[in-house]
């Protein structure tokens, strides 16, 4: 019994032994760094030239004489003005050099005279810029003259200042 007691005594030791054994420690492989993105490319465009009356970019700057659209008129007259003169080039340059562009010129009137005289004063007016886009290079095609004489006033009040604001041609793209 004795040698039971050392055989037992003996495994009893090495399962401890066993036991205690420390394990390897367990190091997780380091992650690789992921690679470094490739610089994002920045594209930028050189302002538009405001004097470039073939860029379409020039219709919304402030800077061009695209973005001015109306066209004003003296008391009871269809002529165009020499300080609108450039205004209405640099919009028949852009039309020339764009055969998709459609533009309606729309006539207006202040509120004296009658409805129909007004009506037809409307209808000159825009025919009168339309005349001059075409002599510059626009094509008849592309622009469409309506009038609509006092309807649509930008100012309400009767003074010489808002009946000057109501003699106009507003110049409206369609289509660009």
């Amino acid at each position: 019994m004795k040698k039971v007691w050392q055989l037992t005594l003996a495994m009893i030791i090495a399962l401890a032994l066993t036991a205690c054994q420390t394990t390897p420690e367990v190091v997780p492989e380091p992650t690789p760094e992921p690679a470094p993105e490739p610089p994002t490319e920045v594209v930028t465009q050189a302002a538009p030239d405001p004097h470039d009356y073939t860029d379409s970019r020039n219709l919304d700057n402030p800077e061009s004489m695209l973005s001015k659209r109306i066209i004003y008129f003296d008391f009871d007259k269809s002529t165009v003005l020499p300080e609108f003169r450039g205004i209405v080039s640099a919009h028949a340059a852009y039309a020339a050099s764009h055969s998709s562009a459609r533009v309606t010129l729309e006539g207006h009137a202040d509120e004296r005279g009658t409805r129909e005289y007004n009506l037809g004063l409307g209808e000159r007016r825009g025919n009168a810029v339309m005349a001059l886009m075409s002599a510059q290079g626009a094509m008849g095609s592309q622009m469409v003259v309506g009038s609509y004489g006092e309807e649509r006033p930008t100012c309400r009040v009767s003074d010489e200042y808002c009946w000057s604001q109501n003699r106009r041609v507003e110049i409206v793209y369609t289509a660009q």
